[in-house]
C-alpha cells in the first residue's frame, strides 16, 4: 500500500492514500482530450478528474462509516479510479468467525454502491429541476464538456460497476461472503479474485478492439484484485499462526538495577530494539533502545528501573498473531512477553511481528501458486 500510493490525509481515523493509477486516469484524460484549438479542454479535463476523485471518496467512505459500525473500523482507505479499496481492521471485529460474518461482510459491500445511487439520484432530480440545458439523457452521458451531467452519471456507472461480480468490486465481495459460508476465507478470496481476474481480462481484451477506457479498466481491476488478496492472505495468517511459530526465543534481558550506560553497552551489541527488564524470574517492565538514548541524553546515567515502562501485556504460545496485534494497539506497545505456566519463553516485538507476517504471507501465496 505505502509502495503504490501516497498519503492524502485522514478520514474518521482511516488513513486515506491516492494510488499511483490515478495519475495514469489524469495523464490518460488530458492526453485523449487535449486540442490545441481548444486548451481550455484540458481544465475541464482535471475537472471531470476532480468529480471522478470525490465519486470514490465518497463510494469508500460508506464501506468505511457501515465498517464502523459493524464492528471493524477502516485503518486505511486506497483510492483508485474504479473504486478504491478499504482496508477494514478485522482484528478489532466483534463478531467470531462464523455463520454471521457473511452478512455482514455483504452490508458492507453494498454500502459503497447504495451511496453512489443516493447522490445519483439527488443530483440528477436537482440537474432536471435546475439545469434542463444539461440534457441529464443525452449521450455521452460523462464528458468534460458537461460537468454536471458527468457528476450525475459518474456516480451511477461507479455503482452499477461496482455491483459486477468481479472481486475486489464489491459485487465480488458480495460473491466472496456468500462462498465463505462453505468454504475458508482464504479460498473464498482466492476464488472471487481469480473469477475477477477474469473480468479484468475481458475488459482489456475487449478495449483492445472497441475502447481504449475498457483496457484502463482492466489495468486498474486486476491491480486492484492483487491488492485485496494480498490483504485476505495476511488476514488469514493473522488468524491461523500462533505466537509460538514466530516468537523469539533467544533474546536478551535487562534488569531493573542495571545502570543505562550497561543496558545501552548490551543494546548496541543486539538486534533487539525492545527489552524485557527482569528481576529474578519475573518480568517488571519493557525498555526500548530508544527510551535509553532519551533518558540518558535528558537525565545522564541512571538505573534501567527508573525509565522503563511497567505497562505491558502478557500473551499465551497459542494465542493468534491477531490477538497479539490486538494487545499491541490496544495500549500501543512494542513488545509482548509470551508466557507458559508463568514462565517467560519468548517475546514478540511489533518488528519481528511484521517481519514474520510478511514472510508468511509470501510463503502461503507461493505454495497456493
Amino acid at each position: 500500500m505505502r509502495n503504490w500510493s501516497i498519503p492524502a490525509g485522514r478520514l474518521f481515523g482511516a488513513e486515506v492514500r491516492i494510488h499511483w493509477t490515478f495519475l495514469v486516469l489524469l495523464l490518460f484524460v488530458v492526453f485523449t482530450s487535449y486540442s490545441p484549438q481548444h486548451p481550455e479542454q484540458a481544465g475541464r479535463s482535471l475537472a471531470l478528474v476532480a468529480i471522478v476523485f470525490g465519486c470514490v471518496l465518497l463510494h469508500e467512505l460508506g464501506h468505511a462509516l457501515v465498517g464502523s459500525r459493524e464492528g471493524v473500523p477502516a485503518k486505511a482507505i486506497i483510492l483508485l479510479p474504479i473504486g478504491g479499496v478499504t482496508l477494514l481492521d478485522e482484528t478489532r471485529q466483534t463478531l467470531q468467525p462464523g455463520a454471521l460474518t457473511w452478512k455482514r461482510d455483504i452490508r458492507i459491500a453494498l454500502s459503497g454502491p447504495l451511496v453512489n445511487l443516493a447522490i445519483a439520484f439527488v443530483a440528477g432530480s436537482i440537474v432536471l429541476a435546475v439545469a434542463p440545458e444539461a440534457h441529464l439523457w443525452q449521450k455521452p452521458f460523462v464528458i468534460a464538456n458537461n460537468l454536471p451531467r458527468s457528476f450525475v452519471w459518474a456516480n451511477a456507472w461507479l455503482a452499477l460497476f461496482n455491483l459486477l461480480p468481479a472481486y475486489p468490486m464489491d459485487g465480488g465481495r458480495v460473491l466472496r461472503a456468500v462462498l465463505s459460508r462453505r468454504m475458508d476465507p482464504a479460498s473464498a478470496t482466492h476464488r472471487a479474485v481469480s473469477i475477477g481476474q477474469g473480468f479484468a481480462l475481458v475488459f482489456m481484451l475487449s478495449g483492445m478492439l472497441a475502447n481504449a477506457w475498457l483496457t484502463l479498466v482492466g489495468v486498474f481491476l486486476f491491480i486492484s484484485a492483487q491488492l485485496e488478496e494480498r490483504s485476505a492472505i495476511f488476514q488469514s495468517v493473522l488468524e491461523a499462526v500462533h505466537l509460538e511459530d514466530v516468537m523469539l526465543t533467544d533474546f536478551a534481558t535487562l534488569s531493573p538495577a542495571d545502570t543505562l550506560e550497561d543496558a545501552l553497552d548490551k543494546a548496541v551489541h543486539s538486534l533487539q530494539d525492545d527489552f524485557p527488564v527482569i528481576r529474578g524470574s519475573d518480568m517488571v517492565g519493557v525498555i526500548s533502545k530508544q527510551k535509553i538514548l532519551q533518558s540518558l541524553r535528558s537525565e545522564g546515567n541512571g538505573y534501567v528501573q527508573s525509565a522503563m515502562n511497567r505497562i505491558f501485556d502478557v500473551a499465551q504460545k497459542k494465542e493468534s498473531l491477531a490477538s497479539a496485534f490486538r494487545k499491541l494497539s490496544s495500549r500501543n506497545l512494542s513488545l509482548i512477553p509470551v508466557v507458559e505456566e508463568q514462565r517467560l519463553v519468548g517475546i514478540v516485538t511489533l518488528q519481528n511481528l511484521m517481519h514474520s507476517m510478511t514472510l508468511l504471507a509470501e510463503s502461503r501465496k507461493l505454495r497456493r501458486g
